[in-house]
């Protein structure tokens, strides 16, 4: 079996989900996923997958994990060995995420194993995008203002904007890794859309739409929404995906908003510093993205 590790957001999780599917089929073996690192998980809304998406997820066990890893399937001693100086003495079928970006490697593990890292990268899951955009199919229909503002998307060329704030600007641990995208990126991404496109209605997504309106002037129709809050956070990629166009943060939740838009003349602009360090990220984005 292939087991994969899915802790994080909405987005991260996505991505593992993404990557494990990816392997089982390759090697025509079911998925599990091992959603226990969320028992006691306080950081954004839980394990999000099956409420979200028509997807059935079987979740892994203790005993599918020690099936696989054995005396080092447990957690304490799990998250000594994924150290990387651990490397050398980690169980075959412990694999372990080396680096930010793709990771050749993925393509020779055992056809039992267990994956934990981030696999932030469409590299890992270019041979199966027809299945996960299936997989990743909304349960729900979008209902009242969601619906409202999703006929309103299809009658416009709407342009997806994110700006992530909140946890970036309130955890210094966080703020440190991410840094936020910075005013110029945003007029400069707004200015490349709007010489490219007809009539572009934005409609912008944000946890600090106060922020945004008192910062970023946009001189085109606006839609702000932040209604979506807490558990219906989702809702916004949701809302993300049915626009023709997207300007991204630096944020796995509006990566996958715009990568869930299926249309093929799509213009996705994306930030560059993606992290606020120097961390290699050149295979996280589609080659047709632009990065700004």
């Amino acid at each position: 079996m292939i087991i994969s590790q899915v802790i994080g957001g909405l987005g991260n999780q996505m991505f593992q989900y993404a990557a494990g599917r990816a392997v089982s089929l390759q090697f025509g073996q079911p998925l599990l996923n091992d959603i226990s690192g969320f028992a006691g998980y306080e950081l954004h809304q839980g394990f999000e997958l099956q409420r979200v998406f028509d997807i059935p997820i079987k979740a892994a066990t203790q005993t599918d994990v020690r099936s696989i890893l054995g005396w080092q399937s447990l957690p304490c001693i799990r998250r000594i060995m994924a150290r990387s100086s651990m490397a050398a003495f980690r169980h075959r079928c412990f694999v372990v995420e080396p680096q930010l970006h793709y990771w050749p490697g993925i393509q020779n593990v055992p056809q039992d194993c267990y994956l934990s890292g981030y696999w932030q990268s469409e590299k890992y899951f270019c041979n199966v995008i027809p299945t996960l955009r299936a997989d990743f199919t909304f349960k729900l229909p979008l209902a009242n203002q969601n619906a409202v503002l999703a006929a309103q998307i299809a009658q416009v060329n709407a342009v997806s904007l994110h700006v992530r704030r909140g946890d970036y600007v309130k955890n210094p641990k966080t703020l440190a890794t991410h840094g936020l995208c910075s005013l110029d990126y945003y007029r400069t991404a707004i200015e490349y859309i709007v010489d490219r496109i007809e009539h572009p209605c934005f409609f912008v997504f944000s946890d600090d739409i106060s922020w945004v309106k008192d910062h970023l002037k946009i001189n085109f129709p606006c839609r702000y929404i932040d209604h979506n809050r807490g558990a219906e956070s989702y809702k916004d990629m949701h809302l993300m995906s049915l626009c023709r166009h997207h300007i991204i943060a630096n944020s796995s939740f509006s990566w996958w908003g715009a990568w869930l838009n299926p249309h093929k003349d799509k213009i996705v602009v994306a930030p560059q510093q993606w992290f606020a360090n120097d961390n290699n990220i050149k295979d996280r984005f589609p080659l047709e993205w632009i990065l700004l």
